[in-house]
């Protein structure tokens, strides 16, 4: 990353201006945070922000100022793009590739593209520096940036997009056990061994929370293990009642867990643990292979956020595509499921590239009791729930069921719950449409299925990123699937 320098002279004007980045310039190998040793107003800080981008991975200092945690906003976005800022007495002006915004010594809000924002606390100024608070920067940010921002406020981490590393963790083997975990991308944490535990900590990747922050394997020598966040990181720490040791493969999207080989042998023969040399430990560690987690779990729901990978979606404004708002609207959707008591499986959970077919095959394998396509629009307004337009003919032939009508069977059950969830919405004020509609790959799903594409409430598309209104959609959807569950789960 080149950083260029700030103006420190006596005029009134700042600015920073860094050219055009390649994606795929911070995306290669692991990923690099880069911490910014600017000190705001003289004096030194503790305590950053750690700030995860398609861009880059940075972290920028937090000073606190009247009770309130405050960041340097100029700091913030100069890795991110264009900017420039001019302090013109009380005002503080700023401009951001094509988006400019006013602020005001002292006030809690701001002008943004001409619409106010709230800063939930003061507006301030340092040496012609703005700093606003914290706490802002989740409903800030995505009026500037024009895409999906998630604070992590207890933690002092923020997400600029979809660009969580998600990760999945499943035991392989018995004897002796092995805890494989897969990560969506490259991971290198900082691992630790205590008693009773090793703890992985994992300070520049962008690692989030599984569905459940506790995991447990149902196994004595490792039962379970733990997520949590902390100054800046994530912390995955597994439980052990024996000695483990962690390997790393797939190109560092992977690691393994197990036992190390004195314990291993001691839990088979009963000789001491001690009875082998570490060197051996290692050695033998180093050498075993990370097996593939067998799926075992079944799932009520399928969940597909559309688009993914070098297939963009939509584009909904200059900055916001819409592969980045389903895979947003997916994990709400889940995390409402769950809440509900709903088991659900997000198909796409990465910046992923999955042709339709694949999607289809990968729902069809599963037989969960319901398929969920999520999409998202700038045009209309709320939102539009479609079932499948079957063609005519090419029906089931013998055994063999027709790919392009395997729906069939399952099509009054999909328009059932479509039904439903459209009168959740409508109950909600949100407005719906139910439609039909040759949208791929409904026709392929076996299961009852549909497709949901999601658009504002009004005419700023931005609405498409706010949580709340993410929020809205996804808990009034998985409030019409628990009403159906009883139908849809007598359909598996």
């Amino acid at each position: 990353m080149r950083w260029t320098s700030v103006d420190r002279s006596a005029g009134t004007s700042l600015a920073v201006a860094s050219a055009p980045r390649p994606r795929n310039q911070f995306l290669k190998g692991f990923s690099v945070i880069v911490f910014c040793s600017l000190l705001l107003s003289g004096s030194p800080s503790d305590k950053y922000l750690s700030v995860y981008s398609v861009a880059a991975n940075y972290s920028v200092p937090i000073v606190q100022r009247e009770g309130r945690d405050y960041v340097g906003l100029l700091e913030l976005l100069e890795p991110l793009g264009r900017v420039n800022a001019k302090a013109e007495g009380v005002r503080w002006r700023l401009r951001y590739n094509n988006v400019e915004g006013m602020f005001f010594l002292g006030k809690t809000h701001a002008r943004v593209q001409d619409r106010d924002a709230d800063l939930i606390g003061k507006f301030l100024m340092e040496n012609k520096r703005g700093l606003v608070p914290v706490t802002a920067l989740s409903s800030l940010l995505p009026r500037i940036l024009g895409g999906p921002v998630t604070l992590h406020e207890q933690s002092d981490r923020l997400f600029v997009g979809a660009v969580g590393t998600h990760f999945t963790a499943a035991l392989s083997g018995d004897n002796p056990p092995r805890l494989v975990l897969h990560f969506s991308a490259p991971v290198n944490p900082t691992i630790a061994n205590e008693p009773g535990a090793l703890r992985m900590t994992f300070s520049r990747e962008p690692v989030v929370a599984p569905a459940s922050p506790t995991l447990t394997f149902g196994n004595k020598s490792i039962p379970s293990a733990i997520f949590s966040e902390t100054k800046g990181a994530a912390v995955l720490t597994v439980t052990s009642s024996v000695p483990v040791m962690a390997t790393f493969g797939g190109d560092g999207r992977t690691i393994t867990i197990a036992p190390t080989a004195a314990s291993a042998q001691a839990s088979t023969t009963g000789t001491p643990a001690s009875s082998a040399s570490p060197a051996t430990d290692a050695a033998s560690a180093t050498s075993a292979p990370a097996t593939p987690p067998a799926t075992s779990r079944r799932y009520f729901a399928v969940i597909d956020a559309s688009h993914g990978g070098d297939d963009r979606g939509e584009t909904l404004s200059s900055s916001l595509v819409e592969k980045d708002v389903t895979i947003a609207l997916a994990r709400s959707l889940r995390q409402e499921l769950e809440s509900r008591g709903i088991t659900a499986l997000v198909l796409r959970d990465s910046d992923a590239n999955l042709s339709l077919d694949q999607r289809a095959i990968f729902a069809n394998a599963n037989r969960a009791a319901i398929y969920i396509a999520l999409h998202a629009a700038s045009s209309g307004r709320g939102v539009r729930v479609y079932t499948a337009l079957l063609p005519l003919g090419d029906d089931d032939r013998g055994p063999f069921r027709s790919w392009t009508t395997a729906q069939r069977p399952s099509l009054p059950l999909s328009q059932n719950t479509a039904g439903a969830i459209a009168a959740e919405l409508q109950r909600r004020q949100v407005p719906v449409r139910a439609l039909a509609a040759p949208l791929r790959p409904l026709n392929n799903i076996v299961v009852p299925a549909i497709a949901i594409e999601v658009a504002p409430q009004g005419s700023d598309v931005i609405q498409l990123t706010a949580p709340d209104y993410q929020q809205l959609v996804t808990s009034a959807i998985a409030t019409a699937i628990v009403s159906s569950h009883d139908a849809l789960g007598g359909a598996q």
